[in-house]
């Protein structure tokens, strides 16, 4: 029950693809009937077979469409079962801390309560169909390359108020499995660490599902058991010395006995009821359903940086459009380590503008011949470059032997992905964008990322900048829709982009150690003055929204907030309505602002809708380290409401 079984021997028949079969992981016991747990990946769409690839975990964080997450986490559940799983590691909720770490793609963005409101999401449409989800990576992993080795320090207030409440919202939920993490914390790998697998989880929070390991090198001792480490993934490697530990009297028999009841308990719940469908076959991998909704992803997430009106293009007035860039052209969906995804094909870019325009209207350079990019801008009516990351520049680090369950202990692969070197674009993207700007044509940038990408040295020489993320199987078909007007942009930042480096918290991908603060993302630029490129929540469309008559007042142990939203311009669109809280700040230092709801809104033009957000008042309470507990401060609330974080209607509620 406590430990997975036959991982290698699988791996080594799928000749390293990662999730080629079902890995059992956990539970099962053939002597009593009792069925296994049986394994798959990951955030994007689900790792077995040729499934959906639906935009990367940060693009959909970019549509704060939690109703979407839902519906994809139902369609990733029905393609789970399809393949004959009934356990998945897709629900990624790692915090945001600095735009470098490797796999910012695989979660949501900076704030804790987006990452619970769209993990939680995830995690429900999954269990939906009777698989139990698990939330990753618990708790504080937020860099990749020293993850099997670094020493993440934490103040009790850091790690309640930043670190660990989206946890606990999709815990809360209802998701039925945790993850655990590489790191250590606070001197503990994260995989034996009773502060967080007992005191906290189980003790605090009373979660009442198991935990499992992250595989190969998750867990370091037998005591990990007695720590609260359900399960070993992905084969008995530590706790194959479980039952000489318990012999000798280092582990408690009972440790096993409430580990399998957790176990037990947790297939129960979420995999032993009737089947919302009467099957799962194979014909519903990749349907058409799932298509479409990887497309409405790739449409709702793309972020609209910058347009000076290029945007929309012209039909009519673009007989001949430059696409430049080498990865116009590449099947990028992003990362090619454990949340890699094989659909069944990958509409890139420029097959989509090409589908969209004709073959004939499209001209191509890129960045390897500069003078032949120039001479295609030149001869075009408008220029758009692709610039950006591949799975070569961020993503799942692999060096060596360090395989993961990614290539073989005895083959070793060259290193690729981990945390990025730079936080700008590469030099020959960069001079490729100032050839292109050279031509005199509207230049609209389109950049292909997990997480921030800074702008500074070419934003003032082009005319647009969308930030498309990795954005799925159906990427290419959403653009033109976006460039030619079709579809107005809506998406939004789900983090900051700075305008310098140094502006982020400290970041060191080799480091041995670290501390982890109480400040980063929206709430450090506010603490300290300091303006970002693109705020949170910042994004652009083809039309302009209005705010007015916003209220909030106490009702019971909430707060009720409404706003009236209407779409001033002549084009249908969605918004999206955030609502921050500031705080009296008199009994402890708190951000001057955090969001605590979002609403995402269909608007026809001239239309006007009343927006509810409501907020418990528990969600507002700070964590006192001298008695380890939870206050909420008496005093004028601020409760900010609107569609821009930057210009937010307010009001005061006395609590």
């Amino acid at each position: 029950m406590m430990s997975g079984r036959g991982f290698f021997a699988q791996f080594r028949a799928s000749q390293g693809r990662w999730c080629a079969e079902p890995y059992r992981a956990g539970g099962g016991v053939d002597r009593l009937g009792v069925p296994a747990l049986y394994f798959t990946d990951g955030p994007r769409g689900v790792s077995g077979g040729n499934s959906t690839c639906f935009p990367s975990s940060m693009a959909r964080g970019a549509t704060f469409d939690a109703d979407l997450e839902r519906r994809i986490g139902e369609a990733m559940g029905v393609e789970i079962r399809a393949h004959g799983c009934n356990f998945s590691g897709a629900v990624c909720i790692n915090l945001l801390r600095h735009p470098a770490w490797g796999r910012a793609q695989e979660t949501y963005g900076e704030d804790p309560w987006h990452l619970g409101v769209m993990g939680a999401s995830l995690g429900l449409g999954i269990q939906a169909h009777n698989v139990v989800a698990s939330v990753k990576h618990f708790a504080l992993n937020s860099m990749e390359n020293a993850r099997f080795h670094i020493d993440v320090s934490v103040d009790e207030r850091a790690l309640h108020e930043v670190y660990l409440p989206h946890f606990k919202h999709v815990i809360d939920a209802g998701v039925g499995s945790v993850m655990s993490a590489y790191n250590r914390v606070n001197g503990e790998y994260c995989g034996q660490n009773r502060a967080l697998l007992t005191d906290i989880l189980r003790g605090e929070w009373g979660f009442e599902g198991f935990v499992h390991s992250d595989w190969i090198k998750g867990v370091h001792d037998p005591y990990a058991a007695a720590a609260g480490l359900d399960v070993e993934n992905p084969e008995p490697i530590v706790y194959a010395k479980l039952a000489a530990a318990i012999e000798d009297g280092s582990v408690a028999p009972e440790v096993v006995d409430q580990a399998c009841q957790r176990i037990l308990r947790t297939q129960l719940r979420l995999t032993d009821r009737q089947d919302p469908l009467p099957a799962y076959t194979p014909d519903l991998v990749a349907s058409e359903t799932h298509r479409a909704l990887a497309l409405e992803a790739a449409l709702k997430s793309m972020v609209l940086l910058e347009n000076d009106g290029a945007l929309p293009l012209a039909r009519q007035r673009t007989g001949k459009l430059a696409v430049l860039g080498r990865l116009a052209a590449l099947e990028n969906t992003g990362d090619n380590g454990s949340s890699r995804v094989h659909p069944p094909y990958v509409v890139t870019f420029l097959q989509g503008l090409q589908a969209e325009l004709g073959e004939d209207a499209i001209l191509r350079g890129d960045e390897a011949d500069l003078v032949e990019a120039r001479r295609q801008a030149l001869a075009a009516d408008a220029v758009v470059v692709v610039a950006g990351y591949t799975a070569e520049e961020e993503g799942e680090f692999v060096e060596g032997d360090v395989s993961l369950g990614m290539a073989s202990p005895d083959e070793p692969v060259s290193p690729h992905g981990g945390d990025r070197l730079e936080l700008g674009l590469p030099a020959d993207q960069i001079a490729l964008i100032r050839a292109a700007s050279e031509s005199g044509r509207p230049v609209i940038v389109v950049l292909v990322g997990g997480a921030a990408i800074l702008v500074e040295s070419w934003r003032d020489r082009v005319n647009a900048i969308i930030h498309a993320f990795y954005p799925g199987m159906e990427g290419g078909r959403a653009l033109p829709r976006l460039l030619f007007g079709q579809v107005s942009p809506c998406g939004r930042l789900p983090f900051t982009v700075a305008r310098r480096a140094e502006d982020y918290p400290f970041f060191d991908r080799d480091a041995k150690a670290i501390t982890y603060d109480y400040w980063h993302g929206y709430t450090k630029f506010d603490r300290e003055g300091l303006e970002p490129r693109y705020g949170f929540g910042h994004g652009l469309a083809y039309t302009r929204f209005g705010y007015r008559a916003a209220a909030a007042r106490r009702q019971g142990d909430r707060i009720e907030a409404t706003l009236a939203v209407t779409n001033l311009g002549a084009m249908a669109a969605d918004d999206t309505v955030f609502l921050f809280i500031g705080f009296p700040g008199r009994a402890a230092e708190r951000p001057i602002k955090l969001l605590r709801g979002f609403e995402r809104v269909w608007l026809e033009p001239g239309q006007t809708k009343i927006v509810r957000l409501s907020v418990e008042l528990a969600t507002l309470t700070w964590r006192d380290p001298t008695t380890h507990d939870w206050k909420l401060e008496s005093g004028p609330h601020r409760v900010m409401l609107g569609g821009d974080p930057a210009d937010l209607l307010e009001v005061i509620v006395d609590l």
